[in-house]
Order: structure tokens, then C-alpha cells, then sequence
């Protein structure tokens, strides 16, 4: 048994496209080499789906994560959006430390970060499109 990783760019139509996780890596780690033009300056959804294996044949959807790539005008990732994107996941812990006040005060900072950081950086998909993402994990419309 073992995981994979599967990402899918879903376009403005629905429609899937499979992006190899190295390039994805490739992407998130600022090569110079790679960029996805087709999206230059666009915000893009994709899905990140972690699944099991066994005798490399996808057996069971571990998670999927929809999220969006925002890319610059070449293509690459926006370096700006990334830095606000890091900053506002930064708020997503709560207090480690009791601060001192009240008893009744309830510090919840982190749970307005979540509803803030969830509104701009996740997506939901339909009840089809998330259909399409689980066919195509298990071979049903030929990415396998």
C-alpha cells in the first residue's frame, strides 16, 4: 500500500486538467522553467487529491483539497499573493499563550482568520464536478 497525489486544474467550464506533481513542485518551489501561460494572470482552482494505493491501482480517496493557484502575468505563482496567503495562515493557530484577559473575553482571532483565509483561498466544487474528480482518480475518463 502506498499514497498519491494527484492535482487537477479544473478550468472555467468544469473541465479537468491534469497537472504532473512535479511540475506543481516545480511551480511552488520558483523554477525559472516553469510557468503555465494558458493561466497568465489568472486565479486558477485546482483540486489536490491524496488517495491509496495498493499494486498501484487507486483503491480509496484519502482527501481532496480545492484551493486556487494565483499566477502573475507570466504564469508563475504570484509571489504578493503567496507572501498574503502565508501571512493570513499564520492567524489560523489560536493563542498558544493564555493572554490575560477576562474569563468571559474568548479570543477568537483565529477562527475570523479561517473564515477569511477559506474565502479567498478555498473553493467548493459541485456535487458534478467533485463526480468528475473521483472518476478520474479511479481510470473512468482516461487520465489513468
Amino acid at each position: 500500500m502506498g499514497i498519491g497525489l494527484r492535482i487537477f486544474l479544473v478550468n472555467d467550464d468544469d473541465s479537468l486538467e491534469r497537472l504532473a506533481v512535479a511540475r506543481y513542485d516545480r511551480l511552488l518551489r520558483r523554477n525559472r522553467e516553469e510557468c503555465l501561460p494558458q493561466y497568465a494572470g489568472k486565479r486558477v482552482r485546482y483540486a489536490l487529491v491524496a488517495y491509496e494505493v495498493e499494486n498501484r491501482i487507486p483503491v480509496e480517496i484519502l482527501k481532496i483539497e480545492y484551493n486556487y493557484l494565483f499566477l502573475d502575468s507570466e504564469g508563475r505563482i504570484d509571489a504578493g499573493e503567496e507572501e498574503k496567503e502565508r501571512r493570513l495562515a499564520v492567524d489560523l493557530f489560536p493563542p498558544v499563550l493564555p493572554e490575560e484577559q477576562p474569563r468571559q473575553v474568548i479570543d477568537a482571532k483565529h477562527l475570523f482568520a479561517k473564515k477569511r483565509y477559506d474565502a479567498k483561498y478555498r473553493w467548493r466544487p459541485s456535487r458534478e464536478l467533485e463526480a468528475a474528480i473521483v472518476r478520474a482518480i479511479f481510470g473512468k475518463n482516461g487520465f489513468f
